[in-house]
C-alpha cells in the first residue's frame, strides 16, 4: 500500500513538472542566409520567425515564411521566391527537433549554454536531419537561441541554372537567432 501510495506521489510530482513549464516562444525571430560565389554575395534577412523552445524537455520549432526575406535587391528577393524557392508552392519552411543537451542549460541561472539541435529541416517539402550546435543564452526576462551552420541547395531540391553558377553558391550559410520569452 505505502508503495502504491509513493508511486502515485512521484507520478504527480512528474505530472506537475512537465505542466508547470512554460514553454518560451517568439514571432519575431531572425535568420539569415549568406551565399558568397565569385561574382557576386547574396544576403537576405528574415525577422518574422516563430519559434518555441520547451525547457523541459528540449524540444524545438521553427517556422518561417519564405516570402519574408528581404534582400538588398528587389530582383534578387523575385528571383527567389519565384525560381529557386518557389514561395508560392512552399510557403514555410519549418525545423522541428531538440536541444539533445538540454539538461545542461540552467534556465535560473544566467549565462551562455553550449548546445547541441538535432531534428528535421524541411524546405521546399524535402525533409533532412540536421545536428548542429550553438548556445542559449539565459538572461534575466529571455532566452536567446544562436546558432550557425551550412546547407546545400542541392539537398532541398534547390536548383541552380549554369547561367547563374557563379553567382550563387552551392551551399549557404545560416544564421539564426531568437530571443525567446515565456508564453
Amino acid at each position: 500500500m505505502k508503495k502504491n501510495q509513493m508511486l502515485i506521489a512521484f507520478l504527480l510530482l512528474l505530472m506537475s513538472t512537465s505542466l508547470m513549464a512554460q514553454p518560451y516562444i517568439t514571432r519575431n525571430g531572425y535568420i539569415r542566409f549568406y551565399s558568397e560565389a565569385p561574382l557576386e554575395n547574396i544576403e537576405a534577412v528574415n525577422r518574422q520567425v516563430n519559434s518555441a523552445l520547451n525547457p523541459t524537455t528540449g524540444e524545438f520549432v521553427f517556422r518561417v515564411l519564405m516570402r519574408s526575406f528581404n534582400f538588398e535587391k528587389a530582383l534578387m528577393q523575385e528571383h527567389f521566391n519565384e525560381n529557386y524557392v518557389e514561395s508560392h508552392k512552399y510557403p514555410n519552411a519549418s525545423f522541428q527537433g531538440k536541444v539533445v543537451n538540454i539538461s545542461e542549460v540552467n534556465f535560473s541561472e544566467p549565462g551562455v549554454y553550449n548546445v547541441k539541435v538535432e531534428g528535421s529541416l524541411t524546405i521546399k517539402d524535402v525533409t533532412r536531419e540536421v545536428l548542429e550546435t550553438g548556445t542559449i543564452e539565459v538572461k534575466a526576462d529571455e532566452v536567446i537561441g544562436k546558432s550557425v551552420f551550412i546547407i546545400k541547395l542541392a539537398d532541398y531540391n534547390i536548383s541552380i541554372p549554369s547561367a547563374v553558377a557563379n553567382n550563387i553558391s552551392e551551399t549557404i550559410e545560416i544564421t539564426v537567432e531568437v530571443a525567446l520569452k515565456k508564453s
